[in-house]
């Protein structure tokens, strides 16, 4: 459940950062165009950009993550083939030390050595499941996934109203749609809602706030 929790917590968040870079994106070339196919342009840009940066960002975080997590598993099989007195001694010591009597601590670490040596000594040493260790593939999959049905919103909210109602539209949709991922990521990390909904709300009220001036200054400056 906390592998499950965590995975769609870092879904939430992905979808965050979505909605957060690509609405700032359309929303600053709004402020320095009204054609609709540039800001289709610089959206899908920012959209296909972003998702193959989450993706690859999340694949090599994770792959060194696995990676070290093969080393351990390695490294402790070895261990106990070469030193298996030495091992449950230390698993024992692991257990006394969480407040287990000497001969309890010393007759769980048998027992468990017994069933599942690797696995006894994974768990408690290093709190790793060698039948779960992470798949880059699939952390890459999922944020960019997450990262795409978040651009999605800024991109309908900035094309589909009418030309004065783009940028408004836009603000609305993305700052309630950030209330909501902050409260959701909230609620599954356990910590308090309003907190979180108003740091993400503030955050990208900023962001927008500062592409579309800029998109805005580039305008009346003749640049665009």
């Amino acid at each position: 459940m906390a592998q499950k929790l965590n995975w769609l917590r870092a879904g939430v968040l992905g979808a965050n950062d979505g909605i957060v870079s690509v609405a700032a994106v359309v929303v600053g070339v709004a402020g320095a165009t009204r054609d609709p196919a540039a800001i289709l342009t610089a959206g899908t840009a920012a959209l296909i950009g972003g998702a193959i940066s989450m993706a690859l960002g999340e694949y090599v975080s994770v792959s060194s993550q696995r990676d070290t997590e093969h080393a351990l598993i390695a490294k402790e099989s070895r261990e106990l083939a070469e030193m298996p007195e030495q091992e449950l001694a230390e698993l024992a010591g692991i257990y006394q030390a969480k407040g287990l009597s000497p001969d309890t601590a010393r007759q769980v670490a048998v027992e468990l050595t017994a069933h599942d040596a690797l696995g006894a000594h994974l768990s408690a040493e290093l709190n790793i499941d060698q039948d779960d260790v992470v798949s880059p593939w699939h952390a890459a999959y999922a944020s960019a996934i997450a990262f795409t049905l978040g651009a999605i919103l800024p991109m309908l909210a900035i094309l589909l109203p009418p030309e004065a109602w783009r940028v408004p539209t836009t603000f609305v949709a993305v700052l309630l749609a950030l209330a909501a991922t902050g409260a959701i990521a909230a609620q599954l990390g356990g910590a308090p809602k309003g907190r979180a909904m108003l740091r993400v709300v503030l955050g990208g009220a900023l962001a927008l706030a500062a592409t579309f001036a800029i998109g805005t200054l580039l305008n009346t400056s003749g640049v665009v």
